[in-house]
Parts: structure tokens; C-alpha cells; sequence
């Protein structure tokens, strides 16, 4: 599970969130696109944008479901 102590300060702030657990594997980016980007420099994901709408809120939920190290929060 996601720890919110260790979330990354790139997430925009809101519910969802990445923490620095993650491993970049682009599975968070490939699901929801619209809503998670890459820090190229560290080398792992980020929320870029709250979800906006049943349609991605659906998709940032199926990220954190899916991430295979646990490292997508959702403080709400």
C-alpha cells in the first residue's frame, strides 16, 4: 500500500498520488494517461493531473489496483 509520508513531490496536489515506491515500470501512464507522467530525471511516475470525470477517475483507479509494488495512493 501507497504511503502518503512518502509521496513524490511531483504529484499535483489531490486524492491520487505516487509515492517513491515506484519502479517506473509505465503501467500507471499506459492505463491513465491523461492523468500520470514520468520524471525522466528520477526515473519513476507522478500523478500530472486529478482525474476529471467518471472515464478517469475509472482509469486512476485501475492504475492503483494494477501497480505491482503498491506505490499509487488515494488519500480521499
Amino acid at each position: 500500500m501507497a504511503d502518503l509520508s512518502e509521496r513524490v513531490p511531483e504529484n499535483v496536489p489531490g486524492r491520487f498520488y505516487v509515492d517513491a515506491t515506484c519502479i517506473d515500470c509505465d503501467l500507471c501512464r499506459e492505463t491513465a494517461p491523461e492523468n500520470f507522467g514520468r520524471n525522466d530525471e528520477e526515473g519513476r511516475s507522478f500523478v500530472l493531473r486529478q482525474p476529471n470525470g467518471p472515464a478517469e477517475e475509472a482509469a486512476c483507479r485501475s492504475a492503483l489496483e494494477e501497480c505491482p509494488v503498491e506505490a499509487i495512493g488515494d488519500d480521499g
